[in-house]
């Protein structure tokens, strides 16, 4: 794979790279409708795919807060056109790498060393590159490791990367007022975390140390010493990332499936913070079939507030009391006191769809995930207010901040296990105290 020599680190540079993807998707659109006048049948797959391409193109050698967004987007796969699924997927753990003379200019600016004057051995080609930093391999003292190296530029350029990229939202998601600085605010915050090791590093050992105990799960050491605020060097892990992983045995499925939805509960309803990032490139299967969680640098904190509310609209019998259902949609803003009438009574249905569906694998004392029924229905709920006139006409800042990564945590949980085709029980987590 070709590898990067430089990262454009500059507002202008960065701009100038958005703006000429930019002009190549207009161009896209220009030739897409010149063929529309000739062939009337003609679909938008062949545009998708080619904005698609672009898009992806240009951000993969931007890297950092631009990559991560295409990469949050390729887990929604019921609101982006396949193409863009297919496509942005691959910023998960298919892009290009820096070059290995960038790679030992960068970790000697951050540790003062060179990696060879640290480790036995080092590998300076990269291994797997993602969104915000690539991963090496080394040895120290006979014991194998892997070194994640941040890219250069990333953390300063996630404001600027964001409010280049705020105007395309505010138009996807029917963003309007200033009560949508909320949400811009949230995800800025949380990728700015995830470009701090030193804070990953507290979060991955406290995570390892809670979560230990979770049967079939297994993390991996992490080595403060030889780490720092772009270093991150912990146990090298070998097993197939869980989008590689091949398997026809359901026993195998559901073994590693509940591994993974237990890790998830027990964060959530006993630790109150969770691993807010479940794309396939975070987990990996090993030898013996155990599943392997690693990069905890986006970590959710759930407080009180939000978590109570949350959780009770998993309960039929709140979702089937209007007033007790109400005053839920209020807690977690979204139907407000000043709405009109029409807006109330819209959003509560909405979400009293939407609530019905998704907290289905809740309802029983086990769940299969590789029902495709279920998840049809969720596609079909997506399409429907996708194409819903009236949605677009009303102020789509619905919801608390909180709900963005928690909302993103299940959906992808949820996609997860119907890629294991997993049957899991459900309040397992319950039993499984350290």
């Amino acid at each position: 794979m070709k590898t990067i020599d430089k990262i454009p680190t500059s507002k202008i540079e960065r701009a100038t790279k958005l703006v000429q993807t930019g002009a190549k998707v207009g161009v896209n659109y220009i030739k897409y409708y010149g063929e529309k006048m000739i062939n009337s049948d003609l679909t938008k797959d062949k545009l998708n795919e080619s904005n698609a391409a672009d898009i992806y193109d240009g951000l993969k050698n931007l890297k950092g807060s631009a990559l991560k967004v295409a990469q949050m987007l390729s887990m929604d796969k019921n609101f982006l056109p396949q193409a863009y699924v297919e496509k942005f997927s691959l910023s998960q753990f298919s892009v290009p790498p820096l070059s290995a003379p960038l790679v030992l200019k960068t970790f000697k600016n951050s540790l003062g060393k060179n990696p060879n004057e640290i480790f036995d051995e080092f590998n300076a080609n990269s291994v797997n590159a993602a969104s915000i930093g690539q991963v090496h391999q080394a040895k120290k003292d006979g014991k194998k490791l892997a070194v994640k190296i941040q890219y250069p530029g990333v953390a300063n350029s996630i404001s600027s990367d964001l409010a280049m990229v705020k105007p395309v939202a505010i138009r996807m998601f029917n963003l309007q007022g200033n009560d949508s600085d909320k949400y811009f605010k949230e995800v800025e915050d949380k990728l700015i975390e995830e470009t701090d090791y030193n804070l990953e590093l507290k979060q991955s050992q406290e995570i390892e140390l809670a979560c230990k105990h979770i049967p079939n799960l297994v993390m991996p050491q992490y080595y403060p010493e030889y780490s720092s605020d772009k270093i991150l060097t912990m146990d090298w892990m070998d097993g197939v990332h869980l989008s590689e992983f091949k398997n026809n045995d359901p026993v195998i499925a559901n073994k590693i499936g509940q591994a993974l939805w237990d890790f998830y509960m027990f964060q959530i309803h006993n630790l109150r913070k969770v691993h807010a990032d479940p794309h396939p490139g975070n987990f990996m299967i090993d030898s013996q079939n155990r599943l392997i969680a690693i990069d905890f640098g986006c970590m959710k904190i759930i407080p009180e507030s939000f978590y109570i509310p949350y959780f009770e609209l998993v309960d039929p019998n709140v979702i089937n009391d209007p007033v007790a259902f109400e005053e839920k949609l209020l807690l977690l803003e979204i139907i407000k006191k000043d709405d009109n009438e029409k807006e109330k009574a819209y959003f509560t249905k909405m979400f009293y769809d939407l609530l019905t569906l998704f907290t289905q694998p809740f309802q029983s004392e086990t769940f299969d995930f590789s029902d495709a029924i279920f998840f049809d229905q969720i596609a079909q709920l997506g399409e429907r207010f996708a194409k819903d006139t009236e949605l677009k006409k009303m102020n789509g800042s619905r919801g608390s901040k909180h709900f963005i990564y928690m909302n993103r945590t299940f959906f992808g949980l949820y996609n997860l296990l119907f890629d294991l085709k997993s049957t899991i029980i459900v309040n397992q987590y319950n039993n499984l105290k350290p």
